[in-house]
This record gives C-alpha cells, sequence and structure tokens, in this order.
C-alpha cells in the first residue's frame, strides 16, 4: 500500500467515525490528515521524478558503456591496450614520449626519450628484456 493510499485510508476512517470538525480534538485529526495527505503527494512526486531520473540515467549508463566497448575495439584495431592508470598530469608537457606495447604479455609501456634512447629494457609487468631500433625514428628525423 502507497502512502497515499494510507492516508486515503486514514481520510475514510475519519470520515466513517464521524468526528466533529467543530471540536478542539476533531480540528487536530482534520488538520493531521491534510498534513498527511500533503505529505504523500510529495513523497509520490519524488518517487516519480526518482523513476524518470533512474530511467535516465540507466540510458546514460548504457550509452557510456556504448561507447566504451567501441574505444576499446579501436584501441585494438589501433594495436594499443587502453590504460585505466594513465593519468596525463603524470608527465612533463616539455618531454616527449613513446607508447610502446610488450609482445610476450600486451603491457601498455610509456616510455620518455631518455629510456628509448638507452636500447633496451625489461617490461616491468612480465620481465621480458626489450631492445629498441632506433634507426627508423632517425632516419624521420633526418628527413
Amino acid at each position: 500500500m502507497t502512502v497515499t493510499e494510507k492516508t486515503a485510508y486514514l481520510r475514510g476512517l475519519m470520515d466513517g467515525l464521524k468526528i466533529n470538525k467543530d471540536t478542539d480534538e476533531g480540528r487536530l485529526f482534520e488538520a493531521i490528515v491534510d498534513t498527511l495527505e500533503s505529505l504523500a503527494l510529495a513523497v509520490s512526486d519524488i518517487e516519480e521524478n526518482n523513476d524518470v531520473i533512474n530511467d535516465e540515467l540507466d540510458m546514460i549508463e548504457d550509452a557510456l558503456d556504448s561507447i566504451d566497448e567501441e574505444l576499446e575495439l579501436i584501441d585494438e584495431d589501433l594495436g594499443v591496450l587502453f590504460d585505466e592508470d594513465w593519468d596525463e598530469d603524470d608527465f612533463d608537457d616539455d618531454e616527449e614520449y613513446y607508447e610502446l606495447i610488450c609482445p610476450t604479455c600486451g603491457e601498455e609501456l610509456i616510455l620518455d626519450g631518455d629510456l628509448l634512447a638507452e636500447g633496451e629494457m625489461k617490461c616491468p609487468a612480465c620481465g621480458e628484456d626489450l631492445e629498441f631500433d632506433l634507426s627508423e625514428l632517425e632516419d624521420e628525423e633526418d628527413e
């Protein structure tokens, strides 16, 4: 039974008991039932608005899930794995960074120029020895 239905029941009880509304007690009961009816209508409106908002949030969540799936497919097509821990604030704007995917475990690595210039490193995820051939990058810079 909803709050509105319960207050309607109380109104019916009060009317059925034929409480004299001209007495102090009658005015008190009338004021209490009126107040409860107002509160019941307000609660009903809030519940309806809440249902509408929840429906809209569900639609937004579905849309975001769909976008996330599309982005994952795009990232997979590009050979880049989406890293949720990656934060642009962690990087220096003056430094150049390179993204690398470990061929063994698929971990996305972000390297600065100094680390890349060393020519080799161990993958922090799987320990695989990684070597970098910078000859293609040097050829592009010469052009």
